[in-house]
């Protein structure tokens, strides 16, 4: 939709008020609402359920009840509509609200007033113009002439003769029902929308010398559904449901995850997403953020990581600098002791002055209690590593056995096997990783090699020599734990056998 230039947006409110009415349910005070007892639950995928009881006078027999106030994003397919002795019988949601844009394209074939204003004089001239398209600009006939409505810096102002009665000041739902019996009584409606979103950001404060953190968890509401929903009483899910459509039923991941924990947060869980309810009831605006605090843990331990993740025959060209990371865990007795939603988390640390100061942040995804996470806060200054292929060559079958260190034992006896298999290469490799500290202190880096794993047929791969005893993470990755002096300057090797 083409939008309308801005020189005839202002709208005369007393022409307006000697025409049509709005609808008579909305409220008179921009501030007021005809909502009611209104429950909000929120997701995490933007995806928000509300749930809206209103004290109503119905008729018998069949009556139209209006909702005004509701999302402007609603989604009609998911309303459920309940009042006692009364059904549905049909229901429409007026999505046409009331605003300059749509009084224009509503008025073509109308007449409406142009008042223009003469910037040197001040005085202003009345015409009487139909509206004939507003399609990439607002075409008007005047008299005998056909003007184009131009934002050409002269003030115009459009008069409506009214409102069209297809248009809202507020988003409105209305249904038609059938009930048995006359008089007041609770109607709820409850109904899915998009446009109400929240997220869990942390503020962590790292002390390195006691190697602990202080985490305060903050929840941040959304609300872009073009209405404010007061004084609600507001639960978030930590979670996203399932919805339905191509490439919705995807799996959530957790890169930063070290291992997934194995403790009851003893939160309450409907199906499987934790809920954090907001203590006291609160007004969400609409196109407001708002943040609310549901974390707050002192003194947990923390350390710092230094990690260096290398690919299969990474050859640098250079030195580059290691990761810096700050790793702790969930559990509830040597860490922060609950789930966690995911969310932004930001570190700061103080200098030597005593002031905060920020060092990084990252992501994470829902964690259970009881996790380790290592959290990437950014490259570090002094500590750099550099991962070379120092030496590759073939080597023969014959020697490929000559490496294999394995018994195999059947009845108690140490038997031998050999299987005749075609002809394969195999490889030797030697990788060389030097590191460098130019820190006061000595430092431990974490050295990983990634991409021994190639598939079923590669996994016989053999690691005959290292200068330091590694710890295989799986079967793609293997770490060492390197000690580098201060200013100083570390080289090791390892070679590897493999049939790739």
């Amino acid at each position: 939709m083409t939008k309308l230039p801005i020189h005839f947006t202002a709208i005369s409110l007393l022409a307006l008020a000697g025409g049509g009415t709005l609808a008579q349910s909305a409220p008179a005070d921009p501030e007021a609402t005809a909502q009611g007892d209104v429950s909000v639950t929120i997701y995490n995928n933007g995806q928000a359920l509300v749930q809206d009881i209103r004290q109503l006078p119905i008729s018998r027999g069949r009556s139209r009840i209006a909702f005004p106030d509701v999302s402007a994003r609603i989604r009609p397919e998911t309303l459920s509509f309940a009042a006692a002795n009364a059904a549905i019988v049909e229901q429409n949601f007026d999505f046409d609200l009331l605003t300059p844009t749509k009084l224009m394209e509503k008025a073509i074939g109308q007449t409406i007033t142009l008042i223009r204003t003469n910037p040197a004089t001040g005085q202003e001239t009345r015409e009487r113009a139909t509206v004939l398209s507003t399609a990439g600009g607002v075409v008007v006939r005047i008299g005998n002439r056909i003007e184009v409505l131009r934002d050409d810096g002269l003030p115009v102002r459009a008069i409506f003769d009214r409102v069209p009665p297809n248009l809202r000041a507020r988003p409105t739902l209305s249904v038609t029902v059938d009930s048995n019996r006359a008089g007041t009584r609770p109607a709820s409606i409850r109904y899915l929308t998009p446009g109400l979103g929240w997220s869990a950001d942390y503020v962590s404060l790292y002390d390195e010398s006691k190697g602990t953190i202080d985490m305060q968890g903050w929840v941040t509401l959304t609300n872009q559904t073009g209405t404010t929903f007061h004084n609600a009483d507001t639960l978030l899910i930590a979670g996203n449901p399932n919805a339905a459509g191509p490439g919705r039923n995807r799996r959530g991941g957790n890169r930063n995850l070290v291992r997934p924990g194995t403790e009851n947060s003893g939160r309450e869980q409907v199906g499987e997403f934790y809920l954090y309810p907001i203590g006291a009831r609160t007004t969400i605006a609409n196109n407001q953020t708002k943040q609310v605090n549901f974390l707050d843990v002192q003194s947990v331990p923390a350390r710092k990581v230094y990690r260096r993740t290398v690919n299969w025959m990474q050859n640098d060209s250079q030195p580059l600098a290691v990761s810096s990371q700050i790793a702790f865990s969930t559990s509830r007795d040597q860490g922060l002791g609950d789930a966690l939603p995911s969310g932004t988390v930001r570190f700061y640390q103080r200098d030597r002055r005593g002031t905060p100061q920020f060092i990084g942040e990252n992501s994470i995804g829902h964690t259970p209690m009881g996790s380790e996470l290592a959290l990437a806060t950014g490259e570090a200054f002094d500590i750099y590593t550099q991962a070379e292929v120092e030496k590759r060559e073939t080597i023969t079958a014959e020697q490929w056995e000559r490496s294999a260190r394995y018994r195999v034992i059947r009845d108690g006896e140490v038997v031998k096997q050999v299987e005749v298999e075609r002809p394969k290469k195999y490889y030797r490799t030697t990788m060389r990783y030097t590191f460098t500290n130019a820190k006061a202190a000595p430092v431990e880096v974490d050295l990983v090699q990634a991409g021994l794993s190639r598939g079923w047929w590669s996994l016989d791969y053999r690691i005959v020599s290292e200068d330091l005893p590694g710890e295989q993470l799986n079967a793609d990755r293997r770490k060492w734990v390197v000690p580098v002096s201060a200013e100083g300057r570390r080289v090791i090797r390892v070679t590897y056998e493999t049939r790739y």
